[in-house]
């Protein structure tokens, strides 16, 4: 599986739902020869939709990697769902990707979703190109997204294609071809756009065509003072040097390259190919990974990506397998090989590496497996037992820890049991693999009811999980009702002093702690300080204190039960006796002090908050307007054009449920809408009052 660095590209193709992805991904595979037909999302037959779910309703789920060539290079290509609650397999890929295709549909243009890999992708710092697709729809404007990528994503997009018409066949000017501005040619596509043909630019494109070439060598010259001198001594400037520069810009952020298109039809996906070729990063072009060394606190380590450095890799995803677990693993520097042992130092473990195989949509490639793989590439693993996503695995000699992936918190949450008991460690080790595959899965046992919490991101999330519980597990299972996941902070500060006055087994106990109790939006969960009584509590108590309190944090809080966040607590003072004080005493002091100062502090419910985009004809616009003022929702954003009008609004999850159907009801089915989460608000009192002090 050796393959040159400079010819590897790791890419993600991101969108928002529906902006044609899969099919992107799709027409890729055919146009590179790597398929004899070309799949469809509507029949459930594309490469990487494999999964039943995912056929029926016509949605990318689960992230999936292809391998495939390109001319010269190798891509290791990973397609990402597109709606939000599935948002975890865009961040886990684009940790580990080096180049991103951004997919726009020419008709809706930037959208909710668009602006969340966006995001991501800016996190990551990866370079990205964007093709607009479906230019052969109704409505389709070309510059019109252009603009909003540089007005809504904040980006610089650099058109180096350009639309010959808009819109489908039976309009005045449609979708036909493009315009090459590099090399100033027609492009045409025969009906299955594996065959390109390239013909002079007929004379009423061309002011046009020149006028926009001209644009596009006007920002170039900002990033090269050789393309200058030759503009400025009016000399041609040759088409290598334009795409070296295009090149050196877009690996700097600068720019984001723009190609356009319709991927149903097979045209312009040469282009998006090529693009990937000339201007995406290899692994050589991204900067060497750091991390810091677990044997040696405060040490940063450094890998470039080299075959001779120590072995370095990242696991950003585990399909579990009744055969073992599947692990996709980013090898950043040295070489891994079969049959040997890696070091997870996250968990301080020794793990087998017993084969390797080249990844091919969700399953392992036929006559894929491979003796080795170097730095650079993308692979899959069998024989790991204790990493999870996120966890490094390298060279026990030289080991480093890489930073981890960071998944937002689950926002919805569902009751499930067994309906029997010989179902419950069934259930439970099934849920077990679920967690390892999905980090924003959540299962919790409640061993008072014998429910089982299930959380996630949305209501699609969680009715996946339930239909592979029922159906790929085949468990009897009960399933309730999805509900909000609420947290509870506090409003004010309070300073509470807890007392133990107890005899324990004829012995007296006694033991007096004061600490501080604050609101602190800063704070994720419980943070506990020592204040200053470290010096005046020996040591066992301390602990005992310490450990009674991050229990008490972890566990709910007065209102509902709920978890406990934004809360920081400092220790203050505290009265130790000599012969009556001890760790208990102190454990039962600390426990009384927290709830005290619970209630003391105001206790505070909060209610996640949804950000909202919709699409609907303009005829709707008032009726979504009433209607989200009913939901408690704030309307922040409000656009129109193309007859269409797009509304984003902030709105209590709590008031979204079933949101899909009353949509179609308000729209006659016209609407469109996607939602993520934004943040944790206080709930008002009629929704905190409904819960039992």
């Amino acid at each position: 599986m050796a393959r040159k660095l400079e010819n590897i590209r790791n890419i993600g193709i991101i969108a928002h739902i529906d902006a044609g992805k899969t099919t992107v991904t799709e027409r890729m595979l055919f146009v590179s020869g790597n398929k004899h037909r070309v799949g469809m999302v509507d029949k459930g037959t594309t490469e990487t939709d494999t999964d039943e779910e995912e056929q029926n309703r016509g949605i990318t789920i689960y992230s999936a990697c292809v391998t495939f060539k390109w001319k010269d290079v190798d891509l290791n290509l990973i397609d990402t769902p597109g709606h939000v609650d599935f948002t975890a397999e865009v961040e886990r890929s684009l940790r580990v990707l080096d180049g991103a295709v951004t997919v726009f549909s020419a008709r809706e243009g930037v959208e909710a979703q668009s602006e969340t890999v966006w995001r991501q992708a800016d996190r990551y710092q990866v370079p990205r190109i964007a093709f607009i697709n479906k230019l052969d729809r109704e409505g389709a404007g070309f510059e019109r997204v252009v603009e909003e990528v540089r007005q809504r994503l904040g980006g610089n997009p650099l058109p180096i294609q350009m639309p010959i018409g808009l819109g489908p066949k039976h309009v005045d000017d449609p979708f036909r071809g493009l315009i090459d501005l590099i090399k100033m040619k027609v492009q045409t596509f025969d009906s299955d756009g594996k065959a390109l043909k390239e013909t002079p630019i007929p004379e009423e494109l061309r002011d046009e065509a020149d006028f926009a070439r001209q644009a596009m060598l006007e920002e170039l010259y900002n990033y090269s003072d050789e393309m200058t001198e030759l503009a400025l001594s009016e000399e041609a400037i040759p088409n290598e040097l334009i795409r070296k520069v295009i090149r050196k810009a877009t690996l700097a952020q600068m720019i984001q390259p723009v190609v356009c298109g319709s991927a149903l039809h097979g045209i312009g996906v040469q282009g998006v190919l090529d693009s990937v070729k000339y201007y995406l990063p290899s692994p050589l072009d991204r900067p060497p990974v750091e991390g810091t060394n677990p044997r040696k606190e405060g040490l940063t380590e450094v890998r470039k990506p080299d075959p001779k450095e120590p072995f370095c890799g990242l696991v950003f995803k585990i399909q579990p397998e009744r055969t073992g677990d599947f692990y996709w693993i980013r090898v950043y520097s040295g070489e891994l090989t079969e049959n040997t042992r890696v070091l997870c130092p996250g968990k301080d473990k020794k793990e087998n590496v017993a084969q390797l195989w080249q990844i091919h949509a969700q399953k392992k490639e036929r006559d894929g497996k491979v003796p080795s793989v170097s730095s650079g590439d993308i692979v899959g693993v069998i024989g790991p037992r204790f990493a999870v996503t996120g966890d490094t695995l390298c060279d026990s000699k030289a080991p480093i820890l890489l930073e981890e992936i960071e998944f937002p918190e689950t926002v919805i949450e569902m009751a499930i049991e067994p309906e029997s008991t010989a179902e419950r460690k069934k259930l439970g080790d099934t849920l077990e693999m679920l967690k390892r595959q999905d980090p924003t899965f959540q299962a919790v046992e409640n061993e008072d009811t014998g429910q089982t919490l299930i959380s996630g991101m949305g209501e699609l999330h969680l009715e996946v999980i339930k239909n592979r519980l029922l159906r790929d597990f085949n468990l009897n299972v009960k399933v309730h009702k999805p509900r909000v996941s609420y947290r509870e902070t506090v409003a004010q500060k309070v300073e509470v002093t807890g007392e133990c006055h107890r005899l324990v087994a004829g012995q007296q106990l006694f033991a007096k702690l004061t600490l501080i109790l604050e609101p602190d939006e800063q704070i994720e969960g419980v943070r506990i300080l020592r204040g200053g009584i470290a010096a005046e509590l020996p040591a066992d108590m301390m602990e005992a204190v310490m450990e009674e309190l991050q229990s008490r944090g972890q566990g709910g809080g007065v209102i509902g039960s709920f978890p406990l966040t934004g809360l920081k607590i400092t220790l203050s003072g505290c009265e130790v006796n000599p012969e009556q004080s001890n760790a208990m005493a102190f454990s039962i002091a600390a426990g009384e002090a927290f709830e005290e100062a619970l209630k003391k502090a105001i206790p505070v419910l909060l209610e996640p908050v949804m950000k909202l985009n919709i699409t609907t004809p303009d005829d709707y616009y008032g009726d979504f307007v009433s209607d989200l003022a009913q939901r408690r929702a704030r309307v922040v954003n409000t656009d129109s054009h193309a007859g269409m009008t797009f509304i984003e609004a902030n709105a209590p999850l709590a008031e979204l449920f079933g949101y899909a159907g009353a949509m179609r009801s308000l729209s006659q089915g016209r609407a469109g809408s996607s939602m993520e989460p934004l943040q944790y608000e206080p709930a008002p009192d009629s929704v905190k009052d409904s819960f039992a002090f």
